[in-house]
């Protein structure tokens, strides 16, 4: 019972994750955006408050349950809210979605993977990204090649700390969300013309090589560890 009851909060995370997949996809989507925004703009002009609310606590279930939509979040933050505080919305609502997974996985099986882990042949890799495990987090988030809901599972699966982890994912995102936000920012003109975001800007060179730099420069701590113990 007891371990039913830990691995309830996961299991209902993938349930809710399969059925946004397939029922909520279209709702969540940028043509859905595109369909409302007037009405999400007339709201937020008349109860700017409860908008941003429930902005957030909107993005905080697509995250935490992993659904579709969660860039399509991103660029609805940008659209209502503008530079500030929509980034400011974005990323404390992404940061609080990750923690609900990161919980829900530790509480489910990341503790006892940590504990067998620990005791089997992997034990050496799992002490290695605890020790590294500042410079790993944010590795994990600034470079936009590994999806985020399994930045989320594994440091649950190796026993990384909580506080850790959530630090670095607030602020290794940021970067991200700035760029998506200020796409976001720029969708009236994107929907008078009748087109879509490029999304794919995240993916050029004056954005992807900082990025690319941000996580050099979080690896550097490692390299040096491993440079001292060759000397």
């Amino acid at each position: 019972m007891k371990r039913c009851a830990r691995l309830a909060p996961i299991l209902l995370i993938l349930c809710a994750a399969v059925a946004g997949a397939v029922f909520l996809r279209d709702k969540l989507s940028f043509e859905a955006l595109a369909e409302h925004r007037a009405v999400l703009l007339a709201y937020r002009d008349a109860h700017f408050l409860l908008a941003s609310l429930g902005f957030v606590a909107v993005y905080v279930v697509i995250v935490a349950l992993s659904l579709p939509g969660a860039t399509v979040a991103t660029l609805t933050g940008g659209f209502l809210f503008g530079m500030f505080p929509g980034t400011l919305y974005n990323v404390c609502a992404a940061t609080i979605g990750a923690v609900c997974i990161f919980l829900a996985a530790r509480a489910g099986f990341g503790a006892a993977l940590a504990a067998r882990l620990q005791a089997g042949s992997a034990s050496r890799l799992q002490t290695a990204l605890r020790e590294n495990q500042w410079s790993a987090l944010f590795i994990m988030r600034l470079v936009p090649a590994l999806p985020f809901v399994l930045a989320n599972l594994l440091p649950a699966m190796v026993g990384v700390r909580l506080w850790p982890f959530a630090a670095t994912t607030f602020l290794g995102i940021i970067p991200g969300a700035l760029v998506f936000t200020s796409i976001g920012v720029g969708l009236g003109e994107v929907f008078a013309r009748g087109e879509r975001p490029d999304l794919g800007v995240i993916f050029s060179a004056p954005v992807l090589l900082p990025l690319l730099g941000l996580a050099a420069l979080s690896a550097l701590p490692i390299l040096l560890k491993q440079w001292k113990k060759g000397r």
